[in-house]
């Protein structure tokens, strides 16, 4: 069943077209993955998808609801969480403190509770802390909890950024090039963790530029180019693709 489909969408910026007429589906429990070449619109997609820009033409619907003229809060809390490209930390608070300010959208007491501190307002503050750890234990940096965000190595604070969107409890897990700064063993541990993330039942979007990682993890990918989409399928389809060769993969001549 799709999850997502996205229907036929642009986006301009003045005489600039940076998504043209592109139209894709992700199915419930896939890993999907969205590449294409620096400048392709990609990112420009996610933005789209989360509320970030608003769609010129075209439809995004999420788990059978519209979602393209909705606020950015409300997409998360109706279950799609993302990361970015360029980490998005806060970087002077703990590793828990930034895994909490993903709880907020899930937690339902008030002002007037928080203020009062009230006994359902504390409870509500215990579980969040209890989800908060249980997600840094899922991605390995539990140890690191009370360490300040800044002081974690880089692959480590996207890895911080992994664990704070699922602190959302999404159903859609949109990942901007994940693997943007990691090592070659970080980047083995990055494919085990969202097969993991998958298995919880999450569905994962993402861009990457590290092919051997997208063929590896992604069951469907999607190609785009000049903001247009010219390929979709299977890694083992897209890998074959004189399309996608030409236009990101290169050539025999460009090596």
């Amino acid at each position: 069943m799709s999850l997502l489909a996205v229907k036929r969408l642009t986006k301009n910026f003045g005489g600039l077209t940076a998504v043209s007429n592109v139209s894709f589906e992700v199915e419930s429990g896939a890993i999907v993955g969205l590449i294409g070449p620096n400048g392709a619109g990609k990112t420009t997609v996610f933005n789209l998808i989360t509320g970030i820009y608003k769609a010129d033409q075209g439809e995004i619907v999420f788990n059978q609801q519209p979602i393209s003229r909705l606020a950015t809060h409300r997409i998360i809390a109706l279950g799609v969480a993302r990361t970015f490209q360029t980490i998005r930390l806060f970087q002077n608070l703990s590793v828990l403190e930034n895994v909490l300010s993903g709880r907020h959208c899930r937690m339902k007491s008030g002002v007037l509770s928080s203020l009062l501190h009230t006994p359902r307002q504390r409870r509500e503050e215990r579980a969040a802390v209890a989800t908060a750890l249980g997600e840094l234990e899922f991605i390995g940096l539990r140890e690191q909890a009370i360490q300040l965000a800044k002081n974690l190595s880089y692959g480590n604070q996207r890895l911080l950024e992994i664990a704070r969107a699922l602190a959302t409890e999404p159903r859609l897990l949109i990942l901007d090039e994940p693997a943007g700064g990691m090592n070659e063993q970080e980047t083995i541990n990055l494919v085990s963790l969202i097969e993991k993330i998958r298995n919880r039942g999450v569905t994962v979007l993402l861009i990457e530029h590290d092919m051997s990682l997208v063929m590896r993890v992604c069951e469907n990918i999607v190609v785009l180019e000049y903001g247009s989409k010219i390929a979709e399928g299977r890694p083992d389809e897209i890998k074959r693709d004189r399309r996608v060769i030409e236009a990101y993969l290169g050539t025999e001549e460009d090596e």
